[in-house]
């Protein structure tokens, strides 16, 4: 007979349905609330933590990548990928899972997927980025791309920073009218457009998310006036941009990790050596964020480690005394740790 697993080789596993029931049971802006706290909490604490570029294996039809960081207490990782014909097939363009881990013994702590949680940490870091960039009481976002990230977007700019009026585009008008069919049945005002100008009318916000992998310009210079903050999300791999080049010229630019972002950001258009402002700085209060009416604020975003690291120490948080989890018999346990073929052996009841 083979013995029941131990405790230690359990490890507790968030699947797809658990996570839906999860984020429903806490609310959607209610939980990128508390996502976004964790965040924030990490990016104040940004030199404690391991860093480097994600590791990407790229491709002619997308990109997979590792995306790992630690402290000193724990490890975590993201497998994600981004295929944009994946949609054409029936596959979702971006899908995930993630590990949190002890550092002192290297068990895991948590597996969980991250397809839909990356899409509700994304909304949150943007949202988080918007409260110190973004003008004082803006009211109205323009959101060009109305693809899977659109919702979660503007519900944690509601939540975050108050905005309930969006105006969308998409090049794809069923996109466009899906999100326009969420969006009023979550309760926003919104205006749907027939061009990325009409978009950009009257925003304080222009949040830019498309899928597409190659260089665009779904931005021109001239769709950016004085003040406006620019919340560019879709360019995030080499060869894979948003905006004009002059756009960033004229703004003041906030980002992630600049060795990452200088590769996969708005900013492998600029030279290497132009400036940029690390985001958790403004966050730590060690530099300013938005000055005055006037500037133009872009936050280049890509997506760094810490911020699926903060995703991951929520979920683990919020799953306690919860059944929002399975118990997955992951580990090797056996009862003397020398001997894993015994243990392999007595399994097979011989």
């Amino acid at each position: 007979m083979v013995p029941e697993p131990s405790a230690l080789a359990y490890v507790p596993f968030v699947s797809v349905e658990n996570m839906m029931r999860l984020v429903n049971q806490t609310g959607v802006e209610p939980f990128i609330a508390g996502l976004a706290k964790y965040i924030e909490a990490d990016f104040k604490r940004w030199p404690e933590f391991d860093k480097t570029p994600r590791v990407a294996s790229h491709s002619t039809d997308g990109v997979i990548e590792l995306m790992p960081t630690a402290d000193a207490e724990n490890y975590g990782f993201k497998y994600v990928n981004g295929h944009p014909k994946n949609m054409r097939e029936g596959y979702q363009t971006v899908t995930a899972f993630g590990v949190l881990a002890s550092v002192a013994t290297g068990y895991p702590l948590l597996l969980t997927e991250m397809t839909v949680l990356t899409a509700l940490r994304t909304a949150a870091t943007s949202a988080l980025a918007a409260k110190y960039l973004a003008p004082a009481e803006s009211e109205v976002m323009a959101m060009i791309g109305n693809g899977a990230q659109c919702e979660f977007q503007a519900m944690a700019f509601r939540a975050i920073c108050g905005i309930t009026k969006l105006r969308l585009y998409d090049v794809d008008h069923a996109a466009t009218q899906k999100a326009e069919r969420n969006l009023i049945a979550e309760g926003f005002e919104v205006v749907t457009c027939t061009t990325p100008e009409e978009a950009v009318e009257g925003a304080q916000v222009i949040t830019t998310c498309t899928a597409d992998k190659q260089f665009a310009t779904i931005l021109t210079d001239n769709m950016v006036g004085a003040g406006v903050h620019v919340n560019a999300i879709g360019g995030d791999c080499p060869g894979k941009t948003e905006l004009h080049r002059d756009i960033l010229l004229r703004s003041d630019i906030f980002v992630e990790y600049p060795p990452q972002t200088r590769i996969e950001g708005e900013c492998q258009q600029l030279d290497e050596d132009h400036p940029v402002n690390e985001l958790w700085e403004v966050i730590a209060g060690q530099r300013p964020g938005r000055r005055d009416r006037s500037q133009i604020t872009l936050f280049d975003s890509v997506g760094f480690a810490i911020e699926d690291f903060s995703a991951l120490r929520y979920v683990r948080d919020a799953i306690e005394d919860t059944p929002y989890f399975d118990r997955l018999d992951l580990l090797a346990d056996p009862d003397d740790p020398r001997d894993l073929f015994g243990m392999l052996r007595r399994a097979s009841g011989t």
